[in-house]
């Protein structure tokens, strides 16, 4: 089976879940014997129809415009056996790049009328492959790929061998869900292999690929809302927030203890009991603590009964230093905040609560 895998996503790997997602299908058809060619759109001139119809009547099944469409990628598409279609989704459906390619390859179709089951179609002029769509999402519901269903069913009718929908997939790879991340990558993994063996994807499998993050939606709602702020406050990008190392700067104790426990390092605490109380002042005010225990942390509002370590400060002084805005060591020396209790656990909070490879 010969393959052309499409990816049109903007970004580049490490962070384009589309892409992601795309080499973990691709790896699988490879396993299963198939020949696949990988062609990332962002890469290639692939340039707008611009609707002359020149591959209908001049020069039949030849576009005009000489790029790489015409020269290289539309060859190719041609003599495959199945193409992967993946792109993000952009307000609900395909992005601008897969849109420009998809219109591209109107030189496949006659310029002649026919109608069947009530509808209006082209013939062809070739045989073009079959089609498998991929896309991932933000957002958490299934639902926001309705659209893209709906398009990518009237476009390739019966010729769709499977549809590959990842919601919450900027979710997926924070490391509170690495495990749930592996999981889904592995039944695409399978998905590939089966896609080529048996040119479907099993229900099991997909059901794998779509599993929800195990989240409630306030939650990742909560999250993904500090971290925006801290980029709109930064002036930086996504892209720039993740290079500089940065966190979101929590607004609210609620969203601490979330930003606390998702940056937990169970192996740096493999051999820590410990209770660890924040008592804040200032404008937010109320405590909060850690409970550490056989490598795991449980995060809750109030007080301990036995806290190990207490660290009262300023809500603002404690986000400036775990933000980096502020250096720890420097502020305790000048009194910005005090501590009560086990001072080592003080001086350990980088390595359990620092970011994990």
């Amino acid at each position: 089976m010969k393959v052309i895998a499409l990816n049109s996503s903007a970004r580049d790997e490490g962070t384009s879940k589309t892409r992601l997602m795309l080499e973990a299908l691709v790896k699988g058809m490879v396993e299963a014997g198939a020949e696949v060619e990988t062609i990332h759109l962002r890469d290639k001139k692939v340039k707008h129809c611009v609707g002359c119809f020149t591959c209908w009547t001049k020069t039949p099944g030849i576009c005009v415009m000489k790029d790489d469409m015409t020269n290289e990628i539309f060859p190719k598409w041609l003599e495959a056996d199945v193409a992967v279609y993946a792109t993000p989704l952009y307000h609900y459906t395909v992005n601008a790049t897969m849109k420009a390619f998809i219109e591209r390859t109107l030189p496949v179709i006659e310029p002649f009328m026919y109608r069947e089951s009530d509808l209006t179609h082209h013939p062809l002029r070739h045989q073009p492959p079959k089609a498998v769509f991929i896309s991932v999402a933000g957002f958490p519901e299934s639902a926001v790929f309705d659209h893209l269903k709906s398009y990518a069913n009237r476009l390739f009718g019966k010729s769709l061998l499977a549809e590959i929908y990842r919601p919450a997939a900027e979710g997926m790879v924070q490391p509170e869900f690495r495990e749930q991340m592996n999981d889904i990558l592995d039944a695409t993994v399978q998905a590939g292999r089966e896609l080529v063996e048996s040119m479907k994807i099993s229900e099991p499998t997909m059901e794998r690929i779509t599993q929800p993050l195990d989240a409630d939606f306030d939650s990742q709602a909560k999250m993904a809302n500090a971290f925006w702020k801290t980029c709109i406050k930064e002036g930086v990008t996504p892209r720039e927030f993740t290079e500089k190392g940065m966190i979101p700067r929590p607004d609210s104790i609620d969203t601490f203890l979330m930003i606390m426990s998702s940056g937990f390092n169970p192996k740096s605490a493999a051999e820590i009991s410990a209770v660890l109380q924040f008592n804040f002042s200032g404008e937010i005010q109320g405590s909060c603590y850690l409970a550490i225990e056989n490598g795991r942390v449980e995060a809750r509002e109030g007080a301990s009964q036995k806290p190990d370590l207490i660290v009262e400060t300023p809500f603002e002084t404690w986000m400036d230093i775990i933000t980096g805005k502020a250096d720890g060591q420097q502020m305790f020396m000048q009194q910005k905040y005090k501590t009560i209790g086990d001072i080592t656990l003080l001086l350990r909070m980088k390595d359990l609560f620092g970011k994990q490879d």
